[in-house]
């Protein structure tokens, strides 16, 4: 039997190839796991408008952490707690973002998944969880995170070197992912957590096996316990087979 209750899987770049699909392989040994007594968990920057339909595809019915931890569900339908951005801060990212550096940005409220484009006023009297920034100059998002960081009381992370996500100080995947060892009634040396960016980084650290795909942050390879193939080479699938099932490649069937 693994030693492994719990196994906590990023999506882009590690779940999933680069064209938004899971593989028929790391379906078929999530299947596997789940049947073997592992519940298989989301653990993404994604809120439930993107990953939803993954869930669904997968037909898990276990608990999920969504946007960073700031969504923890029970299970399809059953919210178990959100964490919000003051709307202060709201106004703030959002003019650090529009009207300061003229970056892209978006944000997930409990209605919507709201990019530059589509954001008006009304937005500011929602409830947010996550407000993420883009720019493609490495120095200018690179000065935003700074800022951001200099406030001291939010979260700072970032899924791409073009990218940060923000959410409340303290909220992060593996915030969420302790949370979710504590309704199972596990421990986090019972999880082996699977990912490729920074914003895996704590889980990583703090998960009983963390796992970084091949195409991952080079600071996340050399910060995981093991690192397995791409997201495009079937990494999950031969994960789950290595670490769950201690399977070698030549004795699996869907590498």
């Amino acid at each position: 039997m693994t030693a492994y209750r719990l196994l906590a899987l990023d999506m882009d770049g590690t779940l999933l190839t680069d064209n938004k699909t899971i593989t028929e392989a790391a379906a078929h040994w999530i299947r596997l796991a789940g049947e073997a007594g592992v519940t298989v968990m989301f653990a993404t920057g994604r809120g439930m408008q993107t990953a939803g339909a993954f869930w669904d595809e997968l037909g898990l019915l276990s608990p999920m952490v969504l946007l960073n931890g700031a969504e923890i569900w029970e299970g399809p339908g059953r919210l178990h707690e959100r964490t919000f951005l003051s709307r202060e801060d709201i106004r703030k990212l959002h003019e650090l973002a529009a009207v300061v550096s003229g970056a892209r940005f978006w944000g997930y409220s409990v209605e919507s998944l709201t990019g530059s484009k589509h954001w008006n006023d009304e937005m500011f009297d929602r409830d947010w969880m996550k407000f993420g920034i883009h720019h493609q100059e490495i120095d200018v998002i690179e000065s935003l995170r700074e800022e951001v960081q200099s406030w001291g009381h939010l979260e700072v992370t970032r899924s791409a070197d073009t990218n940060m996500e923000i959410s409340v100080r303290g909220v992060s995947k593996a915030s969420g992912v302790k949370k979710v060892c504590g309704l199972l009634g596990i421990t986090m040396d019972q999880v082996m957590a699977v990912g490729d960016q920074h914003n895996d980084m704590e889980l990583i650290r703090a998960a009983g096996l963390g796992i970084a795909m091949g195409n991952a942050d080079e600071a996340l390879k050399r910060a995981a316990d093991g690192v397995t193939d791409t997201n495009e080479r079937n990494g999950v699938a031969k994960a789950i087979q290595k670490y769950i099932f201690q399977l070698a490649p030549s004795e699996s069937q869907a590498g």
